[in-house]
């Protein structure tokens, strides 16, 4: 019997966890297991010292606002992992606070072997960060295929275990429909800054076509009535993102994991994120490409396509007009559909079918 503890920040963290927990589980049936997490975690038996809705900040304003929670949690997950004493810690993204954590482990905890499961996208930008997790981490499962090669050009090794989103769609990808309704699906973000930032221009740009209906997809951990107050126009809200997708006609994505939920359950979008001060970004984004943004796009489709299969309506780019636009063209024009639906069928051909959660367990297990 081994002792576990994970640490995940945000909903997605959150249910990759679980799924990760249930098969350790699996193998080692007595397994004590605690953490920082959510519901999901909790479900599967994990012992949850501090809960996702006080850990999901994004964006400087948020992070200085929320400084008293944030402090909270690092003292909480300091006293839960000297209390516990665990054989293993798991980090599940979240990469700020999991590297202070893996550094306070590595100091006051080392017998105590470190694991990271979707480790920070460090091909994209603050690739510095590769060589702290290589020191603080024993090993680093991977979930995108071309993550091996990129720490190997580094000396590091990194370990592909499959990718947990295309294993969660597994479970689903089977009820994928060849007609869809006349629908269009909303998927505004998991963090009340980013819905509030992206919700209102996704929204009138869906309602232009009124002969669709609109559903806007809420997030597991914020209310209905965070909201209300943007559903004005008989627009549906829904917490069964997944049969949303699999019966729209068409997706207005937030960037994210969401993107590629998506394309794996064969919905054409476009994508979306907002900046603050977008001009002014986007000029320190191009100044600073050399030594912050080593990738193209910003999607996860497009990045693991090496090529732009969706619309990226990004800073700027993020308008009525714009996303309306991209709308109209994947509604009309069928052969670009077709395009982009091809595209993702080679997506899922690249993401392969091994079930993350289960390589991830084995190797976690077997601590050698």
């Amino acid at each position: 019997m081994a002792n576990y503890f994970f640490i995940a920040g945000e909903a997605s963290g959150d249910m990759h966890a679980a799924a990760l927990i249930a098969q350790i589980r699996q193998s080692d049936p007595k397994a004590q297991i605690s953490g920082l997490g959510g519901d999901k975690m909790a479900s599967e038996g994990c012992r949850i010292y501090r809960h996702i809705r006080h850990m999901a900040f994004m964006g400087f304003a948020a992070v200085i606002s929320h400084r008293r929670d944030i402090r909270d949690n690092f003292r909480i997950a300091r006293e839960a992992m000297l209390k516990e004493q665990p054989d293993v810690l798991v980090l599940i993204d979240y990469p700020s606070f999991n590297l202070r954590m893996a550094s306070f482990c590595k100091r006051h905890l080392p017998h105590t072997k470190i694991y990271y499961y979707i480790p920070p996208k460090v091909w994209a930008w603050k690739r510095r960060r590769i060589h702290k997790i290589a020191r603080l981490c024993d090993r680093v499962l991977g979930i995108f295929p071309f993550e091996p090669a990129f720490y190997a050009q580094y000396g590091y090794s990194c370990e592909y275990v499959g990718n947990p989103t295309a294993e969660q769609m597994v479970k689903v990808q089977g009820e994928r429909l060849e007609v869809r309704g006349k629908s269009i699906a909303i998927l505004p973000g998991s963090r009340p800054s980013e819905i509030s930032n992206c919700l209102p221009t996704m929204l009138e740009a869906a309602q232009r076509f009124e002969e669709y209906q609109v559903t806007v997809c809420a997030a597991p951990n914020i209310g209905d009535e965070f909201y209300a107050p943007y559903l004005r126009n008989n627009e549906k809200l829904t917490r069964d993102t997944y049969a949303t997708l699999l019966h729209a006609s068409v997706a207005v994505v937030n960037s994210g994991t969401a993107t590629l939920e998506t394309a794996l359950l064969g919905c054409p979008q476009v994508a979306v994120y907002h900046l603050a001060c977008p001009t002014f970004v986007g000029l320190i984004r191009w100044a600073a490409q050399p030594l912050m943004f080593r990738i193209k796009h910003f999607t996860l489709v497009n990045i693991i396509e090496n090529k732009e299969v969706i619309k990226e309506c990004i800073a700027n780019d993020f308008t009525v007009d714009k996303v309306a636009a991209e709308l109209e063209r994947l509604l009309h024009d069928e052969t670009y559909k077709k395009e982009m639906l091809a595209a993702y069928e080679h997506l899922i051909s690249l993401l392969g079918t091994q079930p993350a959660s289960v390589r991830a367990a084995e190797i976690i297990t077997s601590r050698p």
